[in-house]
């Protein structure tokens, strides 16, 4: 029988050492510090809050307390939630160029002609599967800087052109993403280019915090929107920069305790291996990795993310493509008077993960390990909406993927 899903227990979950390590990056996400990334991220003039739904009615069908969905489509009209990281990364770029602080500056004052006079002409690089680098370069654009972003093979045409639309030079590379994050890096250093990337090695650390930190707006927001706190929160991974900048939040800031479960595609499951291998170290994997979640197919682990979530993870999961489908189509097909939800590959996985565990007798253990029952108030972050149509029309409208 075909492994839909593969799962596996962390074994470093809540050891001693792993939290002390954990605990040295907290303060970069403690609520002072998401509040000055907020701060910021509110002086654009068009920035509004994204929804949060409350699926009731899917809860009930569910039997769980409440189904919560944060709702990332909506997110600056680019459909997807990477731009809060972009542009609070460029921003603070920017801004120590000038020697000042974020919390001094306006995004309406980066973008006058004396601070591009100041900080004269900058180029931003990126490697991304689309979301990533079409914020970048519409965060570069709205400052009046260049940017230059490459795309791993296989990548959507559709994700191109809206980075291309946005004034960037683009193209899709021949290799896998980790590889064209290399490339890009090797760019950078060679032309005086700064890389926008959100995993770091040594050397390169600095920025991919602060596009961390920038994630962690959506977190605030979500804060601000509910009236219980999660018991549970299903995150996808990729290089897990995301999935980390929402633990580390969340973790500090809510007193109860909180079952966080990553997810992960079968080809680009490099957190699910490394548990599984259960060693200090985290493993890669290699290989094409293509999969219809595109913004998860990474093979290295941020290694600062992964102090994070080898702390504070409980549960690792490793799914098939049509898990995704199958999420994506039931948030498209709501019941009863709950809120339609179009989600994309990526954003559907950690929800079509939580339906395959609650609607198939194969994974009851599962279930039953993540204590998913009437108190579970499970919360899901849709990180982008239809960003390639053609993709999601096959796949909601056609059934591919359906039970393969």
């Amino acid at each position: 029988m075909k492994e839909k899903l593969r799962w596996v227990y962390n074994q470093h979950y809540l050891e001693q050492d792993h939290i002390k390590q954990a605990t040295a990056i907290l303060p970069y996400f403690s609520l002072d510090q998401v509040k000055k990334v907020g701060q910021f991220q509110r002086t654009y003039e068009q920035f509004e809050k994204t929804p949060l739904h409350h699926l009731e009615a899917l809860s009930s069908y569910m039997d769980v307390e409440k189904i919560m969905i944060k709702d990332e489509s909506y997110r600056f009209g680019l459909n997807a939630f990477k731009v809060l990281g972009g542009i609070y990364a460029i921003a603070q770029y920017v801004a120590n160029k000038l020697g000042r602080n974020i919390e001094e500056l306006s995004f309406e004052q980066l973008k006058t002609p004396e601070v591009r006079a100041q900080v004269g002409n900058l180029t931003f690089i990126s490697t991304t599967d689309g979301n990533h680098g079409r914020g970048v370069a519409w965060a570069a654009r709205e400052l009046g800087f260049q940017a230059r972003i490459y795309m791993p093979a296989g990548s959507a045409a559709e994700r191109l052109l809206h980075i291309k639309s946005e004034g960037a030079f683009a193209e899709i590379t021949t290799m896998n993403y980790d590889d064209t994050v290399r490339y890009t890096s090797q760019l950078a250093q060679e032309n005086g280019w700064v890389l926008i990337q959100d995993t770091m090695w040594e050397g390169y650390e600095e920025i991919p915090l602060w596009i961390m930190q920038g994630y962690t707006t959506l977190v605030q927001e979500i804060d601000e929107q509910i009236q219980q706190a999660p018991t549970h929160v299903f995150l996808q991974a990729g290089v897990g920069s995301f999935a980390g900048a929402v633990v580390a939040f969340l973790q500090q800031y809510y007193e109860q305790d909180i079952t966080f479960v990553l997810v992960e595609p079968h080809v680009a499951n490099c957190y699910y291996e490394s548990f599984k291998k259960n060693t200090d170290q985290f493993v890669t994997v290699g290989g094409e990795m293509q999969t219809i979640m595109a913004g998860l197919a990474c093979g290295e682990p941020n290694p600062q993310a992964w102090q994070i979530l080898k702390a504070y993870t409980k549960i690792s999961i490793s799914c098939e493509e049509e898990i995704a489908a199958t999420g994506m189509r039931v948030l498209g097909n709501p019941l009863a008077t709950d809120t339609r939800i179009i989600a994309g590959e990526s954003g559907a996985a950690p929800f079509g993960c939580f339906y395959e565990i609650m609607t198939n007798e194969q994974y009851k253990e599962l279930k039953h390990a993540l204590h998913l029952n009437e108190q579970a108030r499970v919360l899901f972050i849709n990180t982008e909406g239809d960003t390639d149509k053609e993709s999601y029309r096959e796949i909601v409208w056609h059934g591919k993927y359906a039970n393969q």
